[in-house]
C-alpha cells in the first residue's frame, strides 16, 4: 500500500505539469505551430506580425545604428525583440541625420505601439511633426486611441501638452479627459493635464469647469482628485478668497461631508478655503460639533471633525483640556495608527506659541 501511495506521488510530480501545459497550450500539444503570430488579429498588439525594416525599399538608404551596451559581453543588457531592436537602430540612424519626414513619423509610430513610455522617441516624434508642418488635429486623431490604451502613460500627456498649446485651443479636450476618467476617474496623468488646461487658457472663471467637478464629485464625493481639482479652481490664482466665494463654497462642502462625515477630502478642502479666505478656524467650530464632541466620546462621527476641533481648542483662551481630550479621543481610539502624530500635537500644547 505504501509503494503505491509514493508512485502514485511520485507520478503526480512529474505528470502535472505535462497535463498543466496540455491544458494551457492544447494547440501545441496538437501539433499546431507555437509562434505567438498565428492567427493574428490586426488590432492586437500581441498577436500582430511583426514589421522589419531590412527588407523594405523605402528604407534602403538608411543603415541602423546598434545599440552600444558596453562591449562583446555586456554585465546587463537588455533582452529586446528582434522586431523593437531593429527599428532602434534605423531610428538612430535618422536621429543621428536630423531627418524630418513621413516615414520617420510612422517609425516613431511603430516603436511607441511596442514601448510607449520612450520619451525619446515621443520628443523626437514631436520634432518632426514640427518640422514636416504635420496637421496637429491628425497627431490629436491618433494620440486619443493610444492614450486610451495606454491609461498610465505620463509622456503621452507631455506631447499632448506640446501639441495642444502649439494649436492655442483647447476646444475638444474636456470631452476626451471625460472619456479618459471613465476608465480612471482618479488618474493623476490625466488631472495634472487637466489643471495645465486650465492654467495655459485661463478657464478658472469658466462656469463649466465649476460645473463639470461637481458633476464628478457628485459621482463620488470621496474622489479627492475632484477636490483638488475644484481647489485649484477656487483657490488656485492665489491671494485672499471673496466672501461670497468662500460662503458659497463653504455650504457646498458642508452638504458633501454631511453625506460621509469620515471622508477626509471635503474636511481637507474646507479647511483649505477658512484659510485662503483668511478666516478663523473657529468658524467651523459649529459645523465640527455636529460630527463631534469631546463632553461625549461615544458620539463621534468623525475624526477629521476632532482634528478641527483640537485645533480650535487650542486657540481658545481656557479651552486646552478639551484639546487634550480631542487628541487622546483620536490618538486611544479613532486614529490609534497615528497615535505618535497625534500625542506630539498634545505635547505642543504645553509650549507658549502653541
Amino acid at each position: 500500500m505504501a509503494l503505491n501511495f509514493i508512485c502514485g506521488w511520485l507520478s503526480a510530480i512529474f505528470c502535472s505539469p505535462i497535463r498543466l501545459l496540455h491544458a494551457l497550450l492544447p494547440r501545441l500539444f496538437a501539433g499546431a505551430p507555437s509562434t505567438s503570430f498565428v492567427e493574428a488579429s490586426p488590432n492586437s498588439k500581441e498577436t500582430r506580425m511583426p514589421k522589419f525594416y531590412h527588407d523594405d525599399e523605402a528604407w534602403a538608404d538608411i543603415e541602423p545604428l546598434a545599440q552600444d551596451d558596453g562591449g562583446m559581453h555586456p554585465l546587463a543588457a537588455i533582452a529586446y525583440t528582434e522586431e523593437y531592436s531593429e527599428a532602434m537602430g534605423y531610428l538612430r540612424a535618422v536621429m543621428a541625420q536630423s531627418e524630418f519626414s513621413e516615414r520617420v513619423l510612422e517609425l516613431t509610430e511603430h516603436i511607441i505601439s511596442m514601448n510607449p513610455a520612450h520619451y525619446t522617441v515621443w520628443l523626437y516624434r514631436a520634432k518632426v511633426t514640427s518640422e514636416i508642418g504635420r496637421s496637429l488635429q491628425d497627431e490629436i486623431a491618433w494620440l486619443n486611441p493610444t492614450a486610451l490604451k495606454h491609461l498610465k502613460n505620463y509622456q503621452i500627456w507631455h506631447h499632448r501638452q506640446t501639441i495642444i498649446n502649439a494649436l492655442g485651443s483647447p476646444e475638444g479636450e474636456p470631452e476626451f479627459i471625460s472619456t479618459m476618467l471613465e476608465q480612471d476617474s482618479k488618474n493623476y496623468h490625466v488631472w495634472s493635464y487637466r489643471q495645465w488646461l486650465v492654467k495655459r487658457f485661463d478657464l478658472f472663471d469658466k462656469p463649466e469647469e465649476l460645473t463639470w467637478t461637481d458633476n464628478m464629485i457628485q459621482d463620488d464625493v470621496r474622489n479627492n482628485s475632484a477636490w483638488n481639482h475644484r481647489y485649484y479652481l477656487v483657490a488656485g490664482r492665489g491671494g485672499k478668497l471673496r466672501a461670497e466665494i468662500a460662503d458659497r463654497e463653504i455650504e457646498y462642502t458642508k452638504a458633501a461631508i454631511r453625506k460621509a462625515p469620515q471622508n477626509q477630502s471635503p474636511w481637507n478642502y474646507i479647511s483649505g478655503i477658512v484659510r485662503v479666505a483668511q478666516l478663523p478656524k473657529s468658524t467651523l467650530k459649529d459645523f465640527a460639533l455636529e460630527f463631534a464632541d469631546v463632553q461625549t466620546p461615544e458620539e463621534v462621527y468623525s475624526s477629521h471633525a476632532l482634528d478641527i476641533l483640537a485645533d480650535i481648542y487650542s486657540e481658545e483662551e481656557n479651552s486646552k483640556e478639551s484639546a487634550e481630550k480631542a487628541l487622546d479621543l483620536l490618538a486611544t481610539k479613532y486614529d490609534p495608527i497615528r497615535a505618535n502624530y497625534w500625542n506630539f500635537r498634545k505635547g505642543l500644547l504645553e509650549q507658549p506659541t502653541a
